[in-house]
Formats: C-alpha cells, sequence, structure tokens
C-alpha cells in the first residue's frame, strides 16, 4: 500500500549533503524560433476566461498555480534548439535538426550510448503564488531509440536563480534507457526528491518566483525517429503548515463507474520492481482510471506477463511506471506520463486546494487519484496505517463520505470503500500530521493525478480549466 520511501517523509527529513543538478547533455543554446504573436506568460488576474482556457492557468491567485503548454502557439513561444511544433488536431513538439551530439550513461545498466538531442525552453512563467513547491508533469510518445529529459530552472524572490534541475529522464518503454528520477540536486536553497522541487526552509521567506522548463528529446543517431510531446507543464504551490483544515458542507451525491483492481492480489508477482504487488497503489490506481476511460493495453503488450497472473494490466502498469532511481512506482509524474500514453489521454500532476474542488470533478464525470497518509485509527475502515498511499476517488454518497477504490484491499470485490468524509478530508488536504512515533511529519497537502480525454466534454472541460489544468 506504499511507496518504497514516501516521498513526502522524505521532504520533512533534514537535508543530505549538498549534491550538484546532473545533465545528461550539454547546454543548449536557445535558438530564436519564437511566434512573433506570442504572448506574455504571466499568471491569471482574475476568474477563468475562454481565453485562459487553452493556456492552463490557475484561475485566480490562491495557492495553486498550474501551468501547461500544449497549444500549438505554446510550442511556437518558447525558445527552440532544433525541435520543431506539428500543428494538428493535437498539437506536438518533435525533434526536428539535431543541436548535436553527446553520449549518456546509464546509471542502472553502466551502457554507454551516443544520442543526437534537440531542446525546447518554454517562456518563464510567473506563478500566481511564489511556490515552496513545484512539480512538472508530460505526455509524450517516446518510440523505440528515443527518450526525454525534463528540466526546471528559476529565480528565486531574492532575485538570485536556481540550477538546471532534472526532473526525470523519461521513456515509455524500457529498452534504451532505464526510466529514472536524479538523486543529489540541491544548491543548499532548493533541493529535488525524486520528482518534487521544494524550497529547503519554507520558514525563512524564500520562495521560487518564477520558472522554465526545458525539454530535451534524444534519439539515436541517424534513425530520423523522434518523441513526441503534447503536454509540458508544472504544478506551483505554497501550501501553509497545517495538522487540520475547515470542514466543507457535502455536495450532490455521485459515484462513478470505474473499475476495481486490488494491489494485493499482485503481492510476490515481479518484486524486481518495487518488491510487487503489495507496493504497487499508484500504477494500479493509475490503470483503474485508464480503463474508466475506455483504454487498456493490447493482448500484444501484456504477453510478457506470466498467464497464471489475474489483471495482468496491472503488472504492465507497474513495469512502465517504475522509478529506477527511486526504486518504486509511486514517482508522481511517471505515473501520469504512463497514463498519456494511450490514445488520446491526458495526465497531470496537481494540488486541489479543497474536497469542494475534487466534488466539482466528480460531478463532471472526472475521477481522480489522491495521496494520503494516515495512522490506522485515523481513518475509519481502512483498517491499516500508511506512510504514503494513492487511492482512486470516485464518487461521494448522500451523506457527502468519500467513495473511493482503494487499491489496499484484499481481493478486486473489496477494493470499493466508504470513508467517513471529515476523517479523509482532514487526511488528505493536511501537511503536517504526528507518526506512529508522535513525531510530527508532512502530509501531501491535497496532491493528485487527474487523467483525462484529449476531447472531453463540455462540462468535464469546464471543471479543468476552473483547476487551472486546461
Amino acid at each position: 500500500m506504499t511507496s518504497s520511501t514516501p516521498r513526502r517523509t522524505v521532504l520533512a527529513a533534514a537535508l543530505a549533503a549538498a549534491g550538484t543538478a546532473a545533465t545528461a547533455a550539454p547546454a543548449v543554446a536557445a535558438g530564436p524560433d519564437r511566434a512573433a504573436d506570442c504572448p506574455p506568460d504571466a499568471p491569471a488576474a482574475g476568474p477563468a476566461s475562454a481565453a485562459d482556457a487553452g493556456r492552463g492557468h490557475a484561475p485566480a491567485p490562491g495557492l495553486v498555480d498550474n501551468r501547461f503548454w500544449s497549444s500549438y502557439t505554446d510550442w511556437r513561444c518558447g525558445s527552440s534548439a532544433g525541435t520543431q511544433a506539428v500543428a494538428g488536431l493535437r498539437p506536438g513538439l518533435v525533434l526536428a535538426t539535431p543541436a548535436g551530439l553527446t553520449d549518456y550513461t546509464d546509471p542502472h545498466t553502466g551502457r554507454t550510448s551516443a544520442w543526437e538531442y534537440a531542446a525546447w525552453t518554454s517562456p518563464e512563467h510567473t506563478p500566481a503564488v511564489p511556490a515552496t513547491e513545484v512539480i512538472a508533469s508530460w505526455n509524450a510518445r517516446t518510440p523505440p531509440g528515443t527518450w526525454l529529459q525534463v528540466e526546471l530552472s528559476g529565480t528565486y524572490t531574492d532575485a538570485t536563480a536556481t540550477p538546471w534541475y532534472v526532473l526525470g529522464r523519461w521513456a515509455s518503454g524500457d529498452g534504451d534507457i532505464r526510466r529514472t528520477s536524479v538523486d543529489d540536486q540541491t544548491d543548499g536553497r532548493s533541493t529535488v526528491w525524486t520528482d518534487t522541487f521544494a524550497i529547503d526552509d519554507a520558514t525563512s521567506g524564500l520562495r521560487l518566483a518564477s520558472y522554465r522548463l526545458r525539454l530535451t528529446l534524444y534519439r539515436a543517431p541517424g534513425s530520423g525517429l523522434t518523441p513526441t510531446v503534447w503536454r509540458l507543464g508544472a504544478m506551483a504551490s505554497d501550501i501553509p503548515d497545517r495538522f487540520s483544515v475547515p470542514a466543507s458542507t457535502p455536495g450532490p451525491a455521485r459515484e462513478l463507474a470505474v473499475p476495481r483492481y486490488s494491489q494485493n492480489t499482485h503481492v510476490g508477482q515481479y518484486p524486481e520492481y518495487d518488491n510487487g504487488g503489495e507496493a504497487w497503489c499508484s500504477p494500479t490506481s493509475s490503470q483503474m482510471i485508464v480503463e474508466y476511460w475506455g483504454r487498456r493495453p493490447s493482448a500484444e503488450e501484456l504477453a510478457w506477463v506470466n498467464p497464471a497472473f489475474a489483471d495482468p494490466q496491472v503488472c504492465h502498469a507497474a513495469r512502465f511506471t517504475f522509478d529506477h532511481q527511486y526504486e518504486g512506482c509511486g514517482n508522481w509524474p511517471f505515473n501520469a506520463a504512463y497514463a498519456a500514453t494511450y490514445p488520446d489521454m491526458n495526465a497531470v500532476v496537481t494540488r486541489l486546494r479543497s474536497l469542494t474542488e475534487l466534488e466539482s470533478l466528480i460531478r463532471a464525470g472526472i475521477p481522480a487519484i489522491t495521496s494520503q497518509s494516515f495512522l490506522k485509527e485515523e481513518l475509519t475502515g481502512a483498517g491499516y496505517g500508511t506512510s504514503g498511499h494513492l487511492m482512486t476517488v470516485i464518487g461521494f454518497t448522500a451523506d457527502g463520505d468519500i467513495i473511493a477504490n482503494d487499491p489496499a484491499s484484499p481481493s478486486n470485490e473489496a477494493v470499493r470503500r466508504v470513508y467517513r468524509r471529515r476523517e479523509w478530508e482532514n487526511i488528505w488536504l493536511r501537511t503536517k500530521r504526528y507518526n506512529a512515533s508522535g513525531k510530527v511529519v508532512s502530509g501531501t497537502g491535497g496532491v493528485c493525478y487527474l487523467y483525462f480525454p484529449e476531447r472531453p466534454s463540455s462540462a468535464q472541460r469546464k471543471a479543468l480549466a476552473a483547476l487551472g489544468v486546461v
């Protein structure tokens, strides 16, 4: 039910010795390929408008800011060194002309290979909230012989700059490189913890005032292949320390018909992926929602799974979300990226500010994967405690209680659970809690994954636009 090293526990720990940001390619000079009609990239200042709806900004200043680049104009407005924007029903970014050639030694295989590369750097984005944390997401396809890297660089509120931090080296497959986060990245003021950029000491008042994302695309030399990236962006937030949150007023009841899968039916299967099913809460939840939207891996894609195993698609999700550095399947952006490998799917990691926002998504037909940690006695009916767990919220009862597909269940039939609203709300939205030893540790503060189709319904688009996701 838990990831191998819950990242909120890591974030609450003392910093390790300072390291340096690692890169897989030489620094790429940004070319002049920027459209003349690019609008300024600034935070939205008021309620979401029709113009804002395609730009992925938070609807108004608050605790959370989302910014995602996904339109043809977005890709043209970045700085390019060998990449090209591609128009169409789903605009994207591809490797057109290599900017150079570099060697990459995979730390998990020891294999050194040469790669052509090109890069795209986003415009500088000033979030509506100077941030203590930033989490990136990307949606892409990487054919065999290709992969990508996502980096972040920003400016602090004291006008000094961060280094370029690697937020992920990713491929949808695992035949060329091993999908990985990068440890030991810090400048003594901020640190990357697996997939999360975090200010080291939020009580100092230091915040990240603005940031850019850099996307580097790689391919085998002379192959002519390319990754295609449809969406890139980040959630920036400054959630205040809190052990509890005010109770919200329940909204209308609704329950979505989401497939039910238990991670525990996979205990002992494929232990090379985070010790097997007992730690597969994140990919199990991801697979439930992928199938809710009518997508699933083909028989050919599942041919590698032992035919004696039930629900082989859960094993598949675990393998293709696995982070070889983190040694777990709980890397948040890797789960979102996995979901987006299915046809016409989008996926982001974000934070919601309230249970009311989650209810609005459910009313629109959008389930969410939520991250939380709690003691056994804090969540009635769970039957376990956890330092980090993902579950799928699929609805609300008439009394406002949470209906969740909880993968930490003994069987698929037992996955559907009803949890008390007040208990669950506080557990999910708090940023501080006491562990079993009485020590103060971190909570996730409303983190969730949202997966949705490229062409959502009007109600779904409205709900997502209200959050600044589309």
